[in-house]
């Protein structure tokens, strides 16, 4: 039986990437040694980890005014770091507040100045995103935060902010889905866990001349110039995980880079959206056009029907398909490395037991 993995993360790999890993798990680029015992100051891991920096400035298109690091702690580190090294000249930011992800940042960037909240859609549970024209932004910022894809409530942004303020913005579950405008950023931050690959790994794309300040009680792990200066090499980073980023960039790179694979990711969310639209026993809460292309939550008419979906789903090795415990019901997360016939055999349950139902 074929297993098909939903969650919103840790998520699928592709096939091709983790077949490699188990080729070269023992040997891994002829040194006779596991990626998982390799020093990370040897010339075999450096081409490993150089390798996976310059394949994500070329699938992202990223220029010479960025720095690429390759950190640890999650995307929910950054939400002190960057704060920590951001927050230097005026003091002041505005938060976006779109879902779970988006107000923790804020929260944790309120310890450290002058942080506000310039929009949000709480009031109706996080089921669209503030038409960002209308926002109207304080003076005197250091940056704007934003989170461009919302894992649990299944929203996206389509528009930037229109704005000469530094925009900052979490991708942890868009990276790599659909091209990403880095030139209109400072900084863009990534948990590795839903579209890279195996969690451990934190992806930071930070403009140059946002690094070199920091408050002064940014401590060193943190501090952005100390990881530009050591290459992301300040202490042991997360090999196996980075290892595992550089297949997966190759994987995507194969298929024919990130303008290829978002045609895929188009056409899975499109065949699921479809078919909840087209029924009147499943409901998608989001507005259609906030709605996000890699997490699609999805309700039946009841909580326990949900229950019972999500019990059959398992059975049939459709897994991790149970929705946010704030939001409910059921979420299909379709990141890159889930494949069409994932897809399929999800809405070719979702039929059976709605018929069932009758």
């Amino acid at each position: 039986m074929a297993v098909f993995n939903f969650s919103a993360g840790p998520s699928m790999l592709a096939d091709e990437v983790k077949l490699e890993a188990q080729r070269e798990f023992l040997n891994c680029v002829n040194s006779g040694m596991s990626i998982t015992e390799m020093s990370h100051r040897s010339k075999p891991y450096e081409k490993i980890h150089n390798e996976s920096i310059s394949l994500l400035r070329e699938l992202m298109n990223i220029g010479d005014e960025f720095e690429v690091l390759l950190l640890q702690g999650g995307a929910s580190q950054q939400f002190d770091a960057i704060p920590l090294n951001l927050l230097v000249n005026k003091g002041r930011a505005d938060y976006i507040i779109t879902g779970n992800f988006a107000s923790k940042a804020f929260q944790e960037a309120q310890k450290f100045g002058d942080v506000s909240i310039a929009a949000s859609s709480k009031d109706r549970n996080f089921a669209y995103i503030p038409n960002v024209d209308s926002i109207n932004f304080r003076s005197d910022l250091d940056y704007i935060h934003f989170t461009y894809n919302n894992t649990i409530f299944g929203t996206k942004f389509t528009n930037l902010p229109k704005t000469s303020t530094t925009l900052v913005s979490d991708i942890s579950s868009i990276i790599l889905s659909e091209n990403i405008e880095v030139n209109k950023f400072g900084l863009l931050y990534a948990g590795a866990q839903k579209n890279i690959g195996p969690s451990g790994l934190t992806v930071v794309i930070v403009r140059k001349d946002l690094i070199g300040t920091c408050l002064p009680i940014c401590p060193t792990m943190l501090k952005y110039s100390v990881q530009t200066e050591n290459n992301s090499l300040y202490n042991t980073p997360p090999c196996f995980s980075i290892y595992m980023a550089t297949l997966t960039f190759r994987w995507i790179k194969k298929l024919g880079g990130v303008d290829a694979i978002n045609k895929i990711n188009k056409y899975k969310a499109g065949l699921l959206y479809d078919f909840i639209d087209n029924s009147k026993f499943y409901k998608n809460p989001v507005d259609i056009a906030d709605r996000s292309l890699m997490n699609v939550p999805f309700t039946t008419p009841s909580a326990e029907l949900d229950a019972q979906f999500v019990k059959g789903a398992e059975s049939l090795g459709l897994l991790s398909l149970k929705g946010h415990r704030s939001v409910g019901g059921m979420r299909a997360s379709i990141y890159n490395a889930m494949p069409i016939e994932g897809v399929k055999t999800l809405i070719s349950y979702m039929e059976k037991f709605e018929l069932s139902q009758k």
